[in-house]
């Protein structure tokens, strides 16, 4: 029983070194990837905050990814078959049309 109990701890404690470490990864701002009204913040002129982007990877809104993610993220290419990248600053593209 005594080993047992050993072994269990022994799970147990490498299941928490593992998921401690996941979580230590640093966060940090990446705009142009979210989908509409999934960004974190800041979605430009007009908007509140956190789910307020109005397209898809709007190039003025951030969300919270990963450090080093960034700018290596796959997303969709553009309608004009342009690569599409995070990217740490605000970016002038898919903005959302005025109506």
């Amino acid at each position: 029983m005594t080993n047992k109990t050993i072994l269990v701890s022994a799970v147990a404690a490498a299941f928490a070194a593992t998921a401690g470490a996941a979580s230590a990864a640093e966060q940090v701002k990446c705009y142009g990837v979210s989908l509409a009204g999934e960004n974190d913040c800041a979605a430009g002129p007009g908007t509140t905050c956190a789910g307020t982007s109005k397209v898809d990877y709007q190039g003025n809104a951030w969300t919270l990814v990963d450090e080093g993610t960034c700018e290596s993220m796959e997303l969709p290419a553009m309608e004009n078959g342009d690569t599409r990248m995070g990217s740490p600053e605000p970016l002038e593209r898919d903005l959302p049309t005025e109506s």
